[in-house]
């Protein structure tokens, strides 16, 4: 017989007798699991917490999840479709639990970031970062935080894509045609998935034997122009330009038709993330397909784990090699 004085069942408990997160656990005992996890694990959860006689304790879990149900996405920029579709995500998986998300855009390179609120401790139960050091949010010390697509090797749970796996698919691609002299069109910001992409370019090229040239340039249509332009106005031009971003892609692109230079034809050319823009350029543009939006829903879920007292390990998601019609072997 149980004792009046023995520990009530947690959220925890209930997890580890299943051996799932304390997140799944939330989700399947709110009756919110359709199409998140699958009815065997729905029925292991609800087996676990039968046998331990685990109820709920709705007053706990708003005390638990935070005072004001509120999480900050921090951003550099707002102007990219790949962070419009990393906030619906997050925003999804939200709203599920009872949570809103204020958006607010902070600049790479701008120091560390300032709270929007007089006392964000007050204001917000968590943080979501992307593409920024976890040192750059001082300012939130003591918020609990997940980082989006940063350095994995930050103190913080971390969410992230394998970025270097996505260039080192496209590295094998254009060499897989055949292509053996490469320029490199590199996104110019001194950040760790940039880094990650070209250290994984560079490794692959020389490894197979190739060779490879670079032009580092702002993530701009105008900026990527001049910058590719410089690659390819030369007497021994680069057969491919492999680009760190679609938006450089598309920089490159009117590069070579400037230059008189047909694509692929003339040079092949591969972006990366695969936004809408990858399939407006014509030929429709090779490049690795990143889930931004499954980035925000796993990264709000993770953050959702971490408030509920669990200990989340960081994670990272593959991309996924697109190949269209910008690539094609070399003259």
């Amino acid at each position: 017989m149980t004792s009046r004085s023995a520990a009530r069942p947690t959220s925890r408990d209930v997890a580890q007798l299943a051996g799932v997160s304390q997140s799944t656990v939330s989700l399947v005992l709110a009756g919110k699991w359709a199409g998140r996890v699958s009815a065997a694990t729905a029925e292991t959860v609800q087996e676990a917490a039968a046998r331990l006689g685990y109820r709920p304790n709705q007053a706990a879990r708003s005390l638990r999840l935070g005072r004001t149900r509120t999480v900050l996405l921090v951003l550099p920029t707002l102007s990219s479709p790949f962070f419009g579709a990393l906030y619906t995500g997050a925003a999804r998986v939200a709203a599920e639990h009872g949570f809103r998300i204020v958006v607010y855009p902070w600049p790479d390179g701008s120091g560390p970031a300032d709270s929007p609120f007089a006392a964000p401790q007050e204001a917000i139960d968590g943080l979501l970062a992307s593409s920024m050091a976890v040192e750059a949010l001082s300012e939130f010390a003591g918020t609990p935080v997940v980082m989006l697509d940063s350095d994995p090797a930050g103190a913080a749970p971390t969410v992230d894509f394998d970025v270097a796996d996505g260039m080192r698919r496209v590295a094998r691609h254009v060499l897989g045609l055949g292509h053996r002299y490469v320029g490199h069109v590199a996104a110019g910001v001194d950040e760790w998935t940039f880094r990650s992409r070209g250290r994984a370019l560079v490794e692959t090229v020389v490894a197979a034997g190739g060779r490879l040239t670079r032009a580092a340039t702002a993530i701009d249509v105008a900026a990527a122009r001049d910058a590719a332009a410089g690659l390819l106005d030369r007497p021994e031009r680069p057969t491919v330009l492999v680009c760190d971003d679609d938006q450089i892609a598309a920089g490159a692109y009117k590069a070579a038709r400037t230059l008189g230079l047909e694509v692929p034809a003339d040079v092949s050319i591969t972006g990366f993330d695969d936004i809408l823009l990858a399939t407006a350029l014509e030929p429709e543009l090779t490049t690795v397909r990143l889930p931004a939006e499954e980035l925000g829903a796993v990264g709000m879920a993770t953050l959702l784990d971490l408030l509920e007292g669990g200990s989340p390990p960081s994670r990272s998601l593959p991309g996924e090699l697109v190949v269209r019609g910008s690539t094609a072997p070399p003259p």
